[in-house]
This record gives C-alpha cells, structure tokens and sequence, in this order.
C-alpha cells in the first residue's frame, strides 16, 4: 500500500498501471488518470498528463477528494485492479476503484476498450469533483463534447469516446463538487450504449475482471521467495502483450527521458524483438504458455510478410506488424516535467540490428520442446526459421548499431555475432529433435564457426575479458554479462568470471550498473540501467557469489515504486525512476533473478 500526501509534488513514476491487453492506463496517487492511449496501446494519447509539464490544464482523467490530507493506493490482491483511497481533513474517505474490463464471455475473451472507475464513500460523506479532461491530436485539439440523457460523448479527430455513468452529468461538465454518499459509476469507453446501468454494469465487469485475473494467477508457478513481487511483475508483463496480434510494447510510455535533461526521450510503445523474446521466456518460465503462442504467430507472421528475398528483419515493428514507424515530435506536448521533446515513432526502426535473428530463433525455440503447448513445433515451423538463421549466418561478422541502439556509429558488436550463434545453436538442437542430422550438422558447423570467431577477436587476453566488439577498442558493455545465461559461455569458464569481474569494474556505480560508460551520441551516460543491474545479479550467483546477488536483489527491489513496478532507468545515487515506466525489460529482469535466487520449496516447505 502507498501513501503521499504532497499535492504539490511534480510528476513522478510513483503510478499504478491498470490494462486489458488492448488498452492501458497510469493512475497517479491522487487518483488522477495521467496516462492512456486510444483504441490501443500505441495509439493517441488521449490522457497525456504525465508528458505534458508540471501543472497540465487537460489530458488526464481526475477524482478528486476536497481537502485531501492523505492518499494510500494498492491492487486487489493478484490483479490489474487497482484502488486509490483518499481522506480529507475531517476523516471523510474516498475509495476509487479502477480497471480495464477482461474476462471470458461467449467463448472469447472480452477486452473492450473501456476503462472503469467505480466511487465509493469509505467513511463518511466525501465531497468528490469529477474532471474528465480527454484531448487528441497528441495533445493538440480538444474533443467535442455532446450530452445525451445518461452519457457524454468526446468527438476527436480520429475517434469518439463516450461516458455513461451516474454521476450527474451536469456536475462532471461544469466540475462541480458533489456530496457522494454510497457508490458511483464511470464508464468511459466506446460509443456504443450499456445494456445495464452504470452500476450494475461495473460490479458485474469488476467481478468477472477479478476472477480473471485471480485464476491466471494460480497458474503461474512462482519461486517460494518474493511471490507478490514476481505476480506484480507477472501481470505488468501480461498488461503489455496485445492480444490482437501477440505483440508486446516495451514500456506503455513514451518520451520519459533516461536522465534529466538529457534528450534521451524515446517512444517504447512497439514491439522489439529483442525485448518479447526476454518477456515470453520469462512468462514461460512462469508457465504462461498462451502468451508465447500467440507472440509466436506475431513474428511468423513478421517472417512471412518481409519484403526482401533475403530476409531483413527489423529491430522492432508495430503492434500490428507496421514497418515504418517514422519518428516527430508532438508540440503540444512539454515533457515529463518540462523535459521534452515528446516523440511519436522511433527511429531505430530503420537501424540494422543483427541480434534480432537470434532473437526470433531462441523465441520459437520453445515451441519445439515444450510439450504444455496446443500447438507444438514442427518441420513446417522450423521451416519457416531457416532463412533467419542463414541471415544470421551471413551477418554475424557484419557492423550494426547493436543492443543499444547507438545512433551514431555501428561495429561488429560481441553481443550480435553472439545471438547470431545463438541462432544457428538452437536451429541444431530443433532439427536434431525433428530427426533432421544433416541439417543439425550444418547448422553446429555454423555455430562453431561463429563461436571461434568470436573467441579470437572479441577476446582481450590481456585485460582477461571479452569485449563489446570484435577487433573494437577493449570497450565493455553489460551485454557481456549474457554469455552464460545464452550458453555461449559455461559459469565456470575462467573467461566468464574474467569478464564478469571487468565489467563490474567499468560499469558498476553503487549497487547499480550501467549498460556502457563511454560517451555516445548523447554524451556520457548518467543513470544505470535496470535490466542491465538484474543480469550482473544473475552472473554474480552463476560464478557463486550468492550473497552478494541476493543483497543487490533485494536493494533493487527496495527500489521499485511502492505499487512493485520499474521503469527503465534509475538514478544511482537518488535512487530515482527514470526512463519509461513500467519497462517490460526491467520487469523480465525481476522475475528471472527471484527464479535463480529463490530457495526451492522442499527447503521451506
């Protein structure tokens, strides 16, 4: 449970993020909807607060308790159901429950775009201001409004969002307080008329959406240690798929930069391959199998569709398979706290990044053996790979701009050519499971020869460390910690622990790590990177350095927002969140370290 009472404060990455796979929405701790994009995840920021300076006029969807005095917020126990409970100073108390409707109804699974927000008085008689304040145009125009006997609707250029609810509308259209006795409902969703009241409609779609989530929970297996902390992570991982496609964004924001000031501001709100294959693995290690099946139709699909005879694969694509995601900046817009500029689209779209073949290759290898799928792998899938991994073949010894996106230069970067082999390693194990010997000969003939090139020139004898790139400068970059958890590299090999020992060297501030030191197109990096700390705590416990793993663990977690969530990037000596929020990354990171590190349950048990 959360508590802030500071009303002044500026924004922060202190929010609670509700969702349904379609849509999703950020609720800061007054209650006050500061983030969520229409009809999808990457779609028109329709509440765009949170990126709109310190004191935005509108974008946000706010509750507001008169007199407030203080503020806890906390989920429903295993769900995406998030409350916020305000109380003014004589003691009246406000409950807002919030959520996007899931759950399963006429043999499909029911996720409107609609959110809920259901009022109640706790204690007392609270006196309540609605002001529902939407825009479009990325915070460029403002919506029509028209009233019909129980709804408002809010025409946008490109879409019209109605609120039904039993509220009076008179009093949510000219924001007037009112005195709240009982319960109330807001249903801000579609143009489309309730067949229930208000009411009804969302303690029924709150029963159900509870149910939902709750029974998803109980499947998951989680370690004995830091179980509300591996859900937590679970479900922010879940509430970043979309299920239309099996596309999964990186963060549900865009343009909170990495540092103050910096220009680091990027739109996360599409699918890297790169970042689904780490958050299908680590779901499927929890064993939510449905969600690699369905990411896996998202990149065969991505196969099938590519132009190019030889087979060039983005880093990154749209939730719908969209190639070109050109990038511009939204004026309207002032930053996340004033630091903008704001960007819709990426750009690194257009950037050659060969760890994407080994990406899509490692993703689908579960679907060979893991025999808890509807849908199995077979040789027509596998099939379907083997020009990814011929790519792979012919581009592993080939410059890109990397895993870090660098805008400026590109090299033969270690990491690449590492998931390159990775590609043609794991197309060996699958066509020797398929009985397929002749193709895993070649494809091991492959992965050999990419792993001696890569021992001999990304290899610094003299410094007892592997390098960030083949023949490069002796840079290091925390991607090296990978080369066990890819199976490139056994825990015990002395160039492992070398490496590890280096980087730590080089990239540790604190408790924390960077993901490189050296100046890029931005200047000297400031802040460490989440995901980058969570892989040097598995690498530590790999070389047996178990205590120390399990002490920066625990800081990391003391550093999530008190709902359990990460965003990108964290101040190490504030310990501040920085970078967009919630990071699938980060939360990958989370959930992996807690399965390494967790004692088992016949010791507790």
């Amino acid at each position: 449970m959360t508590a802030d009472t500071n009303p002044n404060a500026a924004p922060s990455l202190e929010l609670g993020l509700i969702g349904n796979c379609r849509i999703s929405a950020l609720v800061d701790g007054d209650g006050c909807i500061v983030w969520g994009c229409f009809p999808r995840l990457d779609g028109d920021p329709v509440f765009s607060a949170l990126v709109n300076g310190t004191r935005p006029e509108a974008g946000f969807f706010a509750i507001d308790l008169l007199d407030v005095v203080a503020r806890e917020q906390y989920y429903l126990r295993n769900s995406a159901i998030l409350c916020t409970e305000l109380t003014d100073r004589a003691g009246n108390r406000l409950r807002i429950t919030d959520f996007a409707p899931r759950f399963s109804q006429y043999d499909r699974r029911f996720r409107p775009l609609m959110l809920i927000r259901r009022l109640e008085a706790v204690e007392g008689s609270p006196t309540v201001r609605v002001r529902l304040r939407p825009h479009s145009g990325h915070g460029s125009a403002s919506p029509r409004i028209t009233q019909g006997s129980n709804h408002l609707r809010f025409v946008g250029d490109d879409h019209v969002l109605r609120l039904t609810t039993d509220v009076p509308l008179t009093h949510v259209l000219q924001e007037q307080p009112f005195l709240l006795d009982g319960e109330r409902t807001l249903v801000l969703g579609p143009d489309e008329s309730l067949t229930a009241s208000p009411d009804s409609t969302g303690r029924d779609f709150l029963a159900q959406t509870r149910n939902y989530w709750l029974g998803w929970c109980r499947s998951l297996a989680v370690p004995f240690e830091w179980q509300s902390q591996v859900i937590r992570a679970a479900i922010t991982l879940k509430l970043s798929t979309f299920d239309d496609t099996g596309a999964m964004v990186a963060a549900t924001t865009t343009s909170i930069p990495e540092a103050a000031d910096s220009g680091r501001n990027w739109d996360y709100r599409f699918c890297w391959l790169r970042d689904a294959w780490f958050t299908v693995h680590a779901l499927n290690r929890l064993g939510a199998t449905g969600t690699l099946e369905r990411y896996l139709y998202y990149i065969i699909n991505l196969v099938i569709a590519a132009p190019d005879a030889d087979l060039r694969l983005q880093p990154m694509y749209g939730l719908g398979g969209e190639r070109d995601l050109a990038e511009r900046e939204a004026a309207a817009l002032a930053g996340y706290r004033g630091h903008g500029p704001v960007r819709i689209g990426n750009d690194a779209w257009r950037q050659v990044q060969h760890d994407v073949y080994g990406s899509v290759v490692l993703a689908a290898t579960h679907a060979f053996f893991d025999q808890r799928l509807a849908h199995p792998g077979d040789v027509a899938l596998y099939r379907r790979l083997v020009p990814v991994g011929e790519r792979a073949v012919e581009l592993h010894d080939q410059p890109d701009a990397g895993i870090w996106e660098y805008r400026g230069r590109t090299a033969v970067h270690t990491h690449s050519a590492v998931m390159c082999w990775a590609a043609c390693d794991r197309l060996a194990r699958i066509a020797r499971h398929l009985g397929l010997e002749d193709d895993a000969t070649g494809w091991q003939a492959h992965a050999d020869h990419i792993h001696e090139q890569v021992c001999a020139r990304a290899w610094d004898a003299g410094r007892n460390t592997f390098t960030a790139d083949l023949d490069g400068n002796g840079a290091l970059d925390a991607s090296l910690l990978l080369l066990n958890e890819l199976g490139f590299l056994a825990a015990d090999d002395p160039r492992f622990v070398g490496t590890v020992e280096a980087v730590e060297r080089e990239l540790r501030r604190g408790d924390h790590l960077l993901r490189y030191a050296a100046p890029d197109d931005f200047g000297d990096p400031q802040n460490a990177f989440n995901v980058c700390t969570f892989w040097f705590i598995d690498a530590l416990h790999a070389i047996g350095r178990h205590e120390e793993a399990r002490r920066l663990f625990e800081n990391l977690l003391a550093c999530c927002s008190r709902l359990g969530m990460l965003s990108e990037d964290l101040d190490p000596d504030s310990g501040e969140m920085w970078g967009n929020f919630p990071q699938t990354y980060s939360m990958v990171g989370l959930i992996h370290s807690a399965l390494r590190l967790s004692c088992s349950w016949e010791e507790r048990t």
